[in-house]
């Protein structure tokens, strides 16, 4: 019922920056809830960053102030720019979709190495 692509993931240097996109398509809810997600130790996924439909957003802990969350309701897309990315951020990083049930994209690879 909700799809979800996700773009922008790949390899970068230490130091480096990506940007990830997610643009939702199908029966969108407009106040729903989007965020980014990774694979964490058990294969559960752990919060990244998470924005409401009134652009509030929450960050983990771990992101320390390098990411920022945004979207464009306009074009049902949430984004994720990562700066300052560490060898530590390396994984598979998931879109989310929350409204009456969550939503998840197939997944897309972040790896940090020199």
């Amino acid at each position: 019922q909700v799809q979800l692509a996700e773009s922008g993931g790949g390899l970068v240097q230490p130091g480096g920056s990506l940007r990830l996109s997610c643009k939702a398509s199908g029966r969108i809810d407009s106040i729903a809830s989007m965020g980014w997600y990774r694979l964490a130790p058990g294969e559960k996924r752990e919060l990244v960053a998470d924005i409401s439909s009134n652009n509030i957003p929450v960050y983990a802990e771990f992101v320390e102030a390098r990411f920022t969350i945004s979207r464009d309701n306009a074009k049902s897309t949430v984004y994720l720019q990562m700066n300052s990315l560490k060898p530590e951020d390396t994984s598979i990083y998931y879109c989310g979709y929350s409204a009456y049930r969550v939503f998840w994209g197939q997944g897309i690879q972040v790896t940090v190495s020199s």
